[in-house]
């Protein structure tokens, strides 16, 4: 596990030597081919959190979520037209650049600023995610390990650049694919031989999971077919129009033509890779539906609440509610109303020990959506096998990790630093200072990571942080993509 993902960050730096000019050090020199963009695209945004939480999200409300990603091929193709040409003409290194070319550079100042604060409280959460993964394989704590995927990143982002960032990503998401396809082909293939793939589906259907598409329009239901289209693309374009992170990546292209690929790439395979991964946690609601669970899948509340007196008596209930969807299920063909009752029934005990726990560990909202995947992988899954998920989950948190510190580290060089502190530098400054800002930030994704690991599903989480930002500063970038030159003006 370590030696494939160590072996691929190595290969990233071997890619990225000569990155000793800041050009080459934050946009590749712009030398970058589509399909190496388009997984890095892909990459930074695929964070551990999908892998961890989107599936714990499916076990939990089912295929709905899926919904949230309609909107993106979209707004793919909407970028392709116009962010990518206009930002490639305007041979920026940051989108918030572009801004004062149209406006001034208060505007790009404040944008970059809204930009530093949300993306900096979101790398915190993309690093907890395998912090979760660790503790669970390795019974490190959840501090130790923090630290340590925190250095890792650190060390091959501080000195490769995006190059090495880039072509990590690309190797770091062939990885993931290969460990995703493993999850889900193991899950199926432990399914009990009676039952099989299209009998997990009538099982997970059956409890209101495979609900992909919900047409039926509602202020209250955060995921359904509109809101996904509609609301979807607009965040999907402040995302990979307006977010430094996304955008970083394809303006290192060769290209205007390059660079549109690799979003046009995205558009076509983002969308199934998400279904997969959702139908991945459905199909594990399904063996666990025929293979009892743990009341609690975190494994210190599990054993926290089995000292309590509590205990015995709602053991005895959940072994018995257990059962009884069980017993519904393998009938499920001939009485689906029996099946959905158990089903509520024993997601009834669940809740008890959830509320159990909030009370022993005093941790308000207690949520072990995140451990859901986890405890499948380690506890049913062969050692090979397992580490090979491992990989792909550490490889998505690396890949988002390095991203958004390089992210981070430009636009406070580039857009601060460097417009406003230290303007006369010379190059060797400034490479410099942004390999040293790459450094504070990720320190500090390591410190704030420490806060973020009991909010509950980490991916709901990420995209309401993302929801408070992005509506504003989408709104700016369309000002200034349509505002008429000056000089059009004057004329």
């Amino acid at each position: 596990m370590f030696l494939s993902l160590g072996g691929v960050i190595f290969y990233g730096l071997w890619k990225a030597r000569g990155s000793n000019t800041t050009d080459q050090y934050l946009r590749a020199g712009r030398t970058m081919p589509w399909y190496a963009m388009g997984l890095s695209i892909m990459a930074t945004q695929a964070s551990a959190i999908t892998f961890i939480s989107t599936t714990g999200q499916a076990y939990v409300d089912g295929m709905r979520f899926v919904q949230f990603y309609l909107g993106l091929p979209i707004a793919m193709v909407i970028l392709s037209v116009t962010a990518v040409p206009i930002f490639h003409r305007a041979n920026v290194y940051t989108a918030y650049e572009y801004l004062e070319q149209r406006f001034d550079s208060k505007v790009r100042l404040l944008v970059s600023i809204l930009f530093l604060i949300q993306r900096g409280l979101a790398v915190g959460l993309a690093l907890s995610a395998p912090a979760i993964v660790l503790t669970a394989i390795l019974g490190w704590s959840a501090e130790v390990t923090t630290i340590v995927m925190g250095i890792t990143v650190i060390l091959y982002t501080a000195m490769g650049g995006v190059k090495a960032i880039t072509w990590t990503d690309f190797y770091q998401m062939l990885i993931m694919f290969f460990g995703l396809g493993i999850a889900l082909l193991t899950a199926i293939w432990l399914l009990p031989s009676e039952v099989g793939f299209l009998g997990a589906l009538e099982v997970a259907g059956g409890a209101g999971k495979i609900n992909p598409i919900v047409t039926a329009f509602s202020w209250n239901d955060r995921y359904n077919l509109w809101s996904g289209i509609f609301g979807g693309m607009f965040l999907a374009l402040s995302y990979f129009g307006c977010d430094q992170s996304q955008v970083q990546r394809y303006l290192t292209g060769s290209s205007i033509a390059q660079s549109r690929l690799s979003l046009l790439f995205n558009a076509v395979a983002k969308l199934p890779m998400q279904f997969i991964i959702l139908l991945t946690g459905c199909i594990v609601f399904a063996f666990f539906t025929y293979n009892q669970p743990p009341l609690l899948f975190q494994k210190h509340a599990q054993s926290s609440i089995e000292k309590s007196a509590e205990y015995p008596e709602l053991k005895a209930r959940y072994d018995a509610a257990f059962a009884k969807r069980r017993a519904a299920a393998e009938n499920i063909s001939r009485d689906k109303t029996a099946y959905q009752q158990a089903a509520a029934e024993f997601e009834i005990v669940r809740q008890d020990g959830s509320k159990l726990a909030e009370r022993i560990l005093d941790e308000k909202g207690f949520n072990d959506t995140n451990y859901i995947f986890l405890n499948f992988v380690t506890t049913y899954l062969p050692v090979g096998l397992v580490g090979l998920v491992i990989s792909a989950i550490l490889a998505a948190a690396m890949s988002t990790i390095s991203g958004e510190i390089n992210s981070l580290a430009t636009v406070s060089i580039v857009d601060v630093y460097r417009r406003y502190l230290k303007k006369e530098a010379d190059d060797r400054h400034y490479l410099w200072a942004a390999r040293i800002a790459t450094i504070f930030w990720g320190v500090y994704a390591v410190v704030t990571a420490q806060f973020a690991r009991n909010m509950g599903s980490l991916v709901e989480a990420v995209n309401l942080l993302g929801s408070l930002f992005y509506g504003g500063i989408l709104g700016v970038f369309v000002l200034a993509i349509g505002k008429v030159p000056l000089a059009t003006a004057s004329a």
